[in-house]
């Protein structure tokens, strides 16, 4: 990707430590606020700025309001053989929820199982980042969570729902881990907000207002409208599931009822795969089946068959050489809140 008059090229160091300055000025400790700017920074490298360094302008209205308290550090709750509980005790989701990866590694390892749900939680970010992090470890991950209530449910055009995204990875891919991860709404909020922030609409299907009617615009959303599912009713009955997950199991709450607390109610699981499986023979098969669906979904059209996560992959190498595009809407929004801080704006660009 080239510069041009609507964006512009960063390194992922240079927003990186951006991001890093803009947590610290709002109180965040220095390992904390390099943990939580990395998150954001990956998310912007393989290509899903939905929850890049955008989400800094909403991170900072949360620390405003106390939603989050960016100096507590989350912590252990209870652990039973291969279940755990993690209790983010309202700081920042990324630290949290990668203790709940760690503590996830080191059940499945003694148990070959790990189950860790996360509560008192804010936002976590990407799920993708955690799932792919236990596929890095040898393991399945999955990962669910719920959030506020954005979503209509299929048959009906009002807010009762959370994005509520699911994730999932696995190793034995030809570029890494196998990664899927995405929301259960048709698009992300953070997709919206993205758009909105650089005066482009989306497509049909995504949103309705708050009359119920369908519309592209994304400030419809924002003046009251709702999110659809992807997929009508199978969406739908995902997200639901998900609530029950995510919401209940983890003491959270459902996202349209009186008792949701904020935040992301989040389950992790992770599977040791040499417990199922010979762990030479699942690689081989893995590599095997991924080949062959290349090659023979291509069909007699010569398509291009990509397979989960490979595009993120082909991203966040692009990026990395060429630089992370910040579109100028989303850069003016930043610069309003580090021009606040007394924070210099980035110099130069990639």
């Amino acid at each position: 990707m080239t510069q041009t008059d609507d964006v512009r090229l960063y390194s992922a160091s240079q927003l990186t430590l951006l991001a890093a300055r803009v947590l610290g000025e709002l109180g965040t400790p220095p390992e904390v606020a390099d943990q939580v700017a990395r998150s954001l920074v990956l998310s912007n490298l393989v290509g899903h700025d939905s929850h890049g360094v955008i989400r800094l302008i909403q991170y900072s209205g949360w620390i405003s309001n106390g939603q989050i308290r960016p100096a507590a550090a989350a912590v252990v709750a209870s652990r039973q053989h291969a279940a755990g509980v993690v209790d983010g005790r309202w700081g920042f989701g990324q630290p949290t929820a990668q203790l709940a990866v760690s503590m996830a590694i080191e059940m499945a390892s003694e148990h070959s199982v790990g189950a860790v749900s996360i509560r008192n939680c804010n936002h976590v970010g990407r799920l993708g980042e955690y799932v792919a992090a236990l596929a890095e470890a040898g393991l399945m991950g999955l990962a669910f969570c719920n959030s506020g209530a954005v979503v209509a449910p299929f048959g009906g055009t009002g807010r009762a729902l959370g994005t509520n995204p699911f994730a999932w990875a696995a190793p034995g891919g030809p570029h890494g881990p196998l990664v899927l991860d995405f929301s259960t709404a048709g698009i992300a909020e953070g997709k919206l907000r993205v758009a909105a922030a650089e005066g482009r609409s989306v497509g049909e299907g995504f949103i309705v207002d708050d009359r119920g009617h369908p519309t592209t615009r994304p400030e419809d959303f924002y003046a009251g409208g709702a999110l659809l599912p992807f997929g009508g009713h199978k969406g739908s009955g995902m997200s639901i599931m998900i609530e029950l997950l995510g919401g209940l199991m983890t003491g959270m709450g459902t996202s349209c009822t009186p008792e949701y607390a904020g935040g992301n109610g989040t389950v992790l699981f992770a599977l040791d795969l040499s417990a199922f499986a010979e762990a030479g023979t699942y690689r081989a098969g893995a590599l095997e089946f991924c080949a062959r669906l290349v090659a023979d979904g291509a069909g007699p059209t010569h398509g291009t068959v990509l397979l989960p996560g490979e595009l993120e992959a082909r991203t966040r190498s692009e990026r990395l050489t060429s630089g992370i595009p910040v579109g100028l809407g989303v850069l003016e929004m930043i610069y309003q809140l580090t021009d606040k801080l007394g924070i210099a704006r980035l110099e130069q660009a990639v």
